[in-house]
């Protein structure tokens, strides 16, 4: 869709970038654009670095920003995308083109992206250093590479030494760790639109039915809240299958008695849901699923209780882990010192992830967790998971048998406030909540 206009904000995201950085020229392309055939492009989602700094969703576009004091911003912006072309328009829709690009964009040029191995060197030539992300597109890559060498050699850059190439994601993603007000109205409407989605899966899902149906069913209601795609793969994981963690098969009928784990979210302009939840395929926990889920929830609960400005953010997978510990010695799984149990690493059998992610335009989101040897601390803005879990495998022959094919992850999306958090994901995971639902 073509927009007549976009916010300010990705001004003034460039304006603050350059506030911080006063050397460099950062160059940003596209996501690479991948077919199923020579000629059935799949979903594009754009580079959310050039999204971010831009607003400008088209493939085949490269997004250079240089400081330059002239300017009153302090950089210059420049694009290089696709020109208007009418047999291509016809067949994959309109394209913004070089001169309405500039303009709706609030570039200070604009131009062809086939002109940008030829122009790129004279733009950049007076730079001390690139910001660049190596490893995403081989081919291009080679291209900037074989670019910079021939920079290094040209007239005017005698006594300037070696072009150096950093990755932006600290700059950039350091940007991206504090939601603005702006994104967090997103992440607010993403986390709502997965939430119904989630209570309509626990709602409706019956024996029977195949994993993929489940998931069938909340994608549709990604999509019909208004969510352009899923933020990631679903998993719909039933009995056994949930101990796996990125088991995303989908494939298996659902057996009444055992446990459906769903870990799903939707995408929302570019921002994402991550909420995951574990209830019962029929209507009701048995006794070995209960005290499972009721050890994980209340690791859950006591992590989110701790969040506010100032704590480490490694301080909550530590407690959750010791939590968690003290459940597997309550539970008959594991026996002996808490801290001892945690310094030797023996409950990682039952809970080998971390407690939490960064959560933003990735699901996985950009940001630093530590910095110079120390865990990052918390500020208001910051937006992350709390998803602690437990996985007993059916094979665990060490496990009561009531606890066997028991896998259990509760998941939320939290945003750190100015006293505390805020729950973005509003899904019900108390026992007696989620068998009301599954008694409907």
């Amino acid at each position: 869709m073509i927009k007549d206009s976009i916010s300010r904000m990705y001004v003034d995201r460039r304006k603050a970038l350059f506030s911080k950085i006063s050397d460099g020229a950062f160059l940003i392309p596209s996501a690479v654009e991948h077919f199923r055939a020579s000629s059935v492009p799949l979903d594009f989602r754009q580079n959310p670095n050039l999204y971010y700094l831009s607003g400008f969703e088209e493939p085949e576009s490269f997004l250079i920003l240089l400081p330059d004091s002239t300017k009153k911003d302090g950089y210059e912006s420049i694009l290089f995308c696709r020109p208007r072309n009418a047999t291509a328009e016809l067949w994959d829709g309109e394209r913004y083109g070089i001169e309405r690009a500039k303009k709706i964009f609030g570039m200070d040029q604009c131009f062809d992206i086939s002109e940008l191995a030829e122009r790129l060197p004279s733009i950049i030539k007076a730079q001390s250093k690139i910001y660049y992300t190596l490893g995403l597109d081989e081919a291009l890559d080679r291209k900037i590479t074989t670019i910079l060498l021939q920079v290094q050699s040209m007239s005017g850059r005698s006594g300037q030494g070696l072009l150096q190439i950093e990755d932006p994601k600290v700059a950039i993603g350091e940007m991206r760790l504090i939601k603005s007000e702006e994104e967090i109205v997103l992440l607010k409407k993403a986390g709502a639109i997965s939430s119904h989605a989630h209570i309509e899966a626990m709602k409706n899902t019956k024996p029977g039915q195949y994993e993929y149906q489940v998931q069938a069913l909340i994608e549709y209601h990604f999509k019909d809240g208004g969510c352009r795609r899923p933020a990631y793969n679903s998993i719909v994981a039933g009995g056994n299958n949930a101990t796996c963690l990125h088991y995303g098969s989908n494939r298996d009928q659902l057996v009444d008695g055992q446990l459906l784990l769903i870990d799903a979210g939707g995408e929302f302009e570019y921002y994402h849901a991550d909420i995951t939840r574990t209830f019962p395929i029929g209507k009701k926990y048995t006794q070995g699923q209960r005290e499972v889920y009721e050890a994980v929830l209340k690791a859950q609960k006591e992590c989110i209780a701790m969040i506010k400005p100032g704590i480490p953010y490694a301080s909550i997978h530590e407690h959750a882990s010791k939590v968690l510990i003290e459940e597997l010695c309550r539970l008959g799984l594991l026996s002996g010192d808490i801290d001892h149990i945690y310094d030797q690493k023996a409950h990682l059998t039952y809970y080998p992830h971390g407690t939490g992610h960064f959560l933003g335009m990735d699901t996985h989101d950009v940001g630093l967790y530590s910095h110079e040897g120390s865990s990052k601390l918390l500020e208001p803005g910051m937006v992350f998971t709390i998803e602690p879990g437990l996985y007993i495998r059916e094979d665990n022959t060490d496990a009561p048998e009531k606890y066997r094919g028991v896998g259990v992850r509760i998941e939320d999306d939290i945003l750190v406030t100015k006293n505390g958090c805020e729950l973005l994901s509003q899904v019900p995971k108390e026992i007696e909540e989620i068998e009301s639902l599954r008694n409907q």
